[in-house]
């Protein structure tokens, strides 16, 4: 293969070289972006496993006092706000980050500096909303923050304004990726790549993304109302000022489920694009597989109130929600039943990126059942609050969201680092996930079904409840032991695994075309795509040469140290509201002045 050594102009390729602290702290490049999002998720999501570990621990026996009620409800509100917005959202976004450009065919994302800002804009509200466990308190209402547990009358300490701002951060970093990528996916496309040839990867992250852009908005509006209520003394959910509580209820699951789907949907977009490399054939039904996902996202607007089944919202309200809490499974089926026709009377390889891609069916299945079972009313009045709903939510984002992301991390660690993961290491590593995960959470179905509340710090002996808590909790020591397999694979792997090469797995996407890991432009020339599996086609050798022949100069968006100190601006403005305006009016300044020598700043 020839190629030329027309020059890459900008900042971006010597930057990608340098491997200097202020190099990662002024990095606009796509791809460190998403290494920095994935590590720093994963750090997250160690520190809520560790919060679970606790309240594991605190659950092993009955009356037990390894914690005390305060802070064991600090412990479960962190655990859920910890797992949902710090660890899956971003682990998903650092994939977003990563591999969109290169699936599409650009060199990067539409706007790299924005990239850069929501990564720094999520790290430091993540700071801040963990720096609540040693300034004050942490929050302790639940992840959900329901009314008029947040009011100042019975959260009279910060924990809550540190939730609540911190979200606000949170969010601020959502909607910014979210943007960012519906307009890199729309525009900037290789040419011969139409919408229908898209990855399906690339189609659920544009999913995601605009349900992201519309879900925070409400969650936003419900943020300001707490704020304002604890802050300058409305009213908008006192009952003693004619407010009505259940109006939060209302704002936050109007933005909480759609927010499930932001969580599950990526998951289904990296399964839909593993299946078919280890199947040695194509995915069946593409457009339907696309479609359902599409339909996914419309219906996940109709679901909310299944959550609120027991408020009393009359029998109206509560057959419509059933309904279409009924249906939006059948989009959700008919992915699984295309998954198992793409592997039916396919070459099955099962590596360790198509184990966790089956495990995710096998166990994203099961907690789909519990999850329509809570679309009956009267079958959710008994299950609501009980340890059922625990087991169903673990179902959907361990088994389902996290076992989707192992899977990811198996399929492209080789194109991200050039090496390849243990493979024998990988298949420990995914037996025990599996055999701990059902471990742990099958049996809160029976714990729950027998009574066993949620958020309750302990309970009594000679309940039932025993026998089924101390087996969850020896479960969750088996994840733990699994996810240090897993550390250690990545750790070795990373500097002594085998060498990958460009496709190890005979992937059919661009980004098998192009070494790995990839060079800072991605694309030496931007392909022409023919069709939805380009590598496999007659022409893939011709795509492979074309994406890594150079035919003239390329330009890299420079690196720039705006996008952290706005972030660090705007993350001060808003803390100032828990700390005051010593630190409000300096991160005004700061921002101010960072976002005016961003608009300014050369691209050249």
């Amino acid at each position: 293969m020839t190629t030329t050594t027309a020059p890459v102009t900008g900042v971006g390729a010597a930057a990608h070289a340098d491997s200097g602290l202020w190099s990662w702290i002024t990095t606009v490049d796509h791809k460190r972006i998403g290494v920095l999002y994935g590590v720093t998720a994963f750090i997250f999501f160690l520190i809520g496993g560790l919060e679970a570990v606790l309240i594991r621990i605190q659950l092993v026996r009955p009356e037990n006092t390894f914690v005390s009620p305060d802070v064991y409800n600090q412990l479960f509100t962190m655990h859920g706000t910890t797992m949902i917005f710090l660890a899956i959202m971003p682990l998903s976004a650092s994939f977003f980050n990563y591999l969109i450009p290169l699936m599409i065919g650009a060199r990067d994302v539409a706007f790299p500096r924005l990239n850069a800002f929501s990564y720094w804009v999520y790290l430091l509200g993540a700071i801040f909303l963990n720096l609540s466990f040693f300034l004050g308190g942490a929050p302790d209402v639940g992840w959900f923050g329901y009314s008029n547990l947040t009011s100042k009358q019975f959260a009279p300490g910060v924990g809550v304004d540190y939730w609540a701002v911190g979200l606000q951060i949170l969010g601020i970093a959502s909607l910014a990726a979210g943007f960012n990528f519906i307009v890199t996916i729309i525009n900037l496309r290789a040419p011969g790549m139409k919408l229908m040839r898209m990855p399906v990867f690339v189609w659920m992250t544009l999913v995601t993304s605009f349900l992201i852009i519309f879900a925070f908005p409400v969650i936003t509006v419900a943020l300001v109302f707490l704020l304002f209520d604890r802050m300058t003394g409305t009213n908008f959910f006192i009952p003693a000022a004619g407010a009505d509580p259940v109006l939060w209820q209302h704002l936050f699951w109007l933005f909480g489920h759609p927010e499930v789907y932001i969580l599950i949907l990526p998951a289904m977009g990296i399964v839909s694009d593993i299946l078919p490399t280890f199947s040695k054939k194509p995915l069946f039904g593409y457009p339907v597989v696309v479609y359902s996902g599409i339909f996914i996202g419309f219906m996940g607007w109709g679901v909310w109130s299944h959550h609120m089944f027991s408020v009393g919202l009359g029998p109206v309200a509560d057959s419509f929600f059933a309904l279409t809490t009924m249906l939006i499974a059948i989009p959700t089926g008919v992915k699984i039943f295309n998954w198992i026709a793409t592997m039916w009377g396919g070459r099955i390889d099962l590596k360790s990126p198509m184990l966790f891609a089956v495990g995710f069916i096998a166990l994203f299945i099961m907690g789909g059942l519990s999850g329509v079972m809570h679309s009956s009313p009267p079958a959710d009045l008994q299950q609501t609050d009980t340890y059922f709903v625990v087991a169903h939510i673990h179902y959907v984002l361990f088994g389902g969201s996290i076992m989707g992301i192992f899977a990811g991390i198996y399929y492209w660690f080789p194109k991200m680092t050039g090496r390849m993961l243990n493979e024998r290491l990988g298949q420990l590593h995914f037996w025990l996930t599996m055999i701990s995960m059902n471990v742990t959470f099958f049996p809160m179905h029976f714990v729950g079904l027998l009574g066993m509340p949620r958020r309750v710090y302990t309970y009594a002996p000679n309940m039932g409840f025993d026998q089924m808590n101390f087996w969850s909790t020896v479960g969750v020591f088996g994840i733990v032991l699994s996810v240090l397999v897993f550390i250690w694979n990545v750790l070795h792997s990373r500097s002594r695994g085998a060498v990958a090469g460009r496709d190890p797995w005979g992937g059919p996407t661009l980004e098998w075309a192009i070494p790995s890991p990839p060079p800072p432009h991605n694309f030496a020339t931007v392909p022409t795509v023919h069709s939805r599996d380009p590598l496999w086609e007659k022409d893939g050798e011709q795509i492979v040469r074309t994406a890594n022949e150079r035919r003239g100069p390329i330009h890299m968006p420079p690196n720039s140290y705006w996008p952290f100190l706005g972030a660090l601006g705007m993350t001060m403005l808003l803390s100032g509201m828990v700390y005051g305006w010593w630190v409000g009016i300096p991160g005004l300044i700061l921002m101010l002045v960072a976002f005016y020598a961003w608009a300014f700043e050369p691209v050249h």
